[in-house]
């Protein structure tokens, strides 16, 4: 699609926060109004839009398709969406580990173990963990606190905390970011930890290179669309 405006700005609507575009208020792919939490949000979101030259490239406006997913997808289908992540702490990342190399071993359990820590002193959660990559039943109860903790989000946030978390493999690891306990680079670092390892052994190939780099700038713009809406300060 080509540009078809001159000026962006970002908007108060109605106790919410819009952007326009030529005094037009933008809307979503499915035909909704963008409404947002924040001046700070809507003024990056007109960033990028202002930013598209003769093209519009919807791949180089991250914040706008968070929002845009939260309001088409995620509050038509609110309980399907908490139920996908929610499904992440049954089968969490950090709760599976390797039995070697040594060196591997000993890295999941100097990264690994704090978000474990954190969890069950954040929010109550006791994981088991076990060796290899057989199933292991998680405690009904913390399953549910889990449940509990994303299910009291807001759609705006339910967007991105659903982006951060199949990206990471990582309930334990997305609701550590969600709470500032630790950065996007620290989640991509925490959450890669096994392919790092694998690269450092066998060497890497472009493919890998690029999902790893593509992963990690879609965690930081997750991080900052939190911030941004005053989830994260």
């Amino acid at each position: 699609m080509k540009r078809f405006y001159k000026k962006v700005t970002a908007e108060e609507e109605g106790g919410a926060y819009s952007v326009q575009l030529d005094g037009r208020v933008i809307k979503t792919p499915a035909k909704a109004h963008l409404r947002l939490p924040t001046h700070a949000l809507a003024a990056a979101i007109a960033e990028e839009w202002d930013a598209q030259e003769t093209e519009i490239n919807p791949s180089t406006m991250p914040l706008m398709q968070a929002a845009a997913t939260a309001i088409d997808r995620v509050t038509p289908q609110r309980n399907k969406v908490i139920e996908e992540i929610a499904n992440y702490g049954g089968t969490d990342l950090v709760c599976y580990r390797a039995t070697h190399p040594q060196n591997l071993v000993e890295r999941q359990l100097a990264a690994w173990d704090p978000m474990l820590e954190w969890v069950e002193q954040r929010h109550k959660v006791s994981l088991k963990t076990c060796e290899g990559i057989m199933h292991i039943q998680q405690p009904e109860d913390s399953l549910a606190r889990m449940r509990d903790v994303v299910a009291a989000q807001n759609d705006m946030t339910l967007a991105p905390l659903h982006n951060i978390t199949s990206l990471c493999g990582s309930l334990v690891i997305a609701l550590a970011l969600l709470d500032g306990r630790i950065t996007a680079e620290e989640a991509f670092e925490i959450s890669e930890l096994d392919e790092t390892h694998m690269m450092e052994f066998w060497g890497s190939d472009a493919e890998a290179v690029n999902r790893r780099n593509n992963n990690k700038k879609s965690l930081a713009a997750s991080e900052r669309f939190l911030k941004l809406s005053g989830i994260i300060t």
